[in-house]
């Protein structure tokens, strides 16, 4: 057996065996609980943006976009830019790899023809300048509004148009008839092999306690909306592999894969 083959097969066994491990399911619930409690995700920057992002989610989203080489990323939720600084970030190594790959001497750093959309309610003065500052701010684009309002979603599937490979991201108002809504919009835009990714998923399986001052907690979250959304639309499904590999997530059921 060659080396490649047999260390895919060990990460697909460690992958199983975590998966089967229900000890490991219980300290992950409880760390996690811990966590949320603390507010762990809200430590983490990306080039300098805050994230609030847990560090496991990010390195799967940049292995998801490593995979799918979207040309347009669509975002809900901007809050402090850190999300769309990394994805505008990892659409540039992308051109970057594949100028080096076409033996091209020199990489044409305004040519963004890969670009994310952000959409949030409330776009903060000084999150959207300091995020209009960035150096990475050329491959952005921002759209002040409600998510599943008709002229916002209007405008995103109008940008849509002639994207060969799409990518979605859901992470703004977490209730179930926001989220489903939102799915109901944007998940029709990922392009088949690639994902609809809907984050905090996890406020199903946590106490309701931990959201006092919100309107989401157990049985009315976007893991609930995720649920519903996938009775009726059979191309999508949950990539259970990548919840048994970070095992620590936001988004668990979470990563729905497009298959048709």
């Amino acid at each position: 057996m060659d080396p490649v083959t047999q260390f895919a097969l060990e990460r697909e066994s460690i992958r199983q065996a975590f998966a089967a491990n229900n000890e490991a399911e219980r300290l992950t619930r409880a760390w996690m609980n811990f966590a949320q409690a603390g507010k762990y995700s809200y430590q983490f920057d990306w080039m300098g943006r805050p994230i609030i992002q847990y560090p496991q989610d990010i390195v799967a989203m940049q292995e998801l976009i490593w995979s799918v080489k979207p040309d347009l990323i669509v975002e809900t939720g901007i809050a402090h830019g850190g999300s769309l600084i990394f994805s505008a970030s990892m659409l540039a190594l992308l051109d970057m790899a594949e100028a080096i790959e076409a033996g091209e001497q020199s990489l044409n750093l305004r040519d963004c023809r890969r670009k994310v959309i952000g959409i949030d309610i409330d776009i903060r003065a000084h999150n959207r300048a300091a995020i209009e500052a960035h150096p990475m701010s050329a491959r952005i684009e921002m759209i002040q509004g409600s998510s599943i309002a008709p002229e916002t979603v209007a405008q995103v599937r109008a940008r849509a148009e002639g994207s060969q490979r799409i990518l979605v991201c859901l992470d703004s108002n977490h209730t179930h008839d926001h989220v489903l809504a939102e799915l109901e919009a944007y998940a029709p835009l990922t392009t088949v092999g690639s994902y609809c990714v809907v984050f905090d998923t996890m406020v199903e399986d946590m106490p309701a306690d931990l959201f006092p001052d919100r309107p989401w907690g157990p049985g009315d979250n976007p893991k609930t909306a995720v649920r519903q959304y996938l009775q009726s639309h059979p191309e999508f499904e949950i990539d259970k592999g990548l919840d048994h590999k970070l095992q620590i997530s936001v988004a668990p059921d979470g990563f729905l894969k497009r298959l048709r």
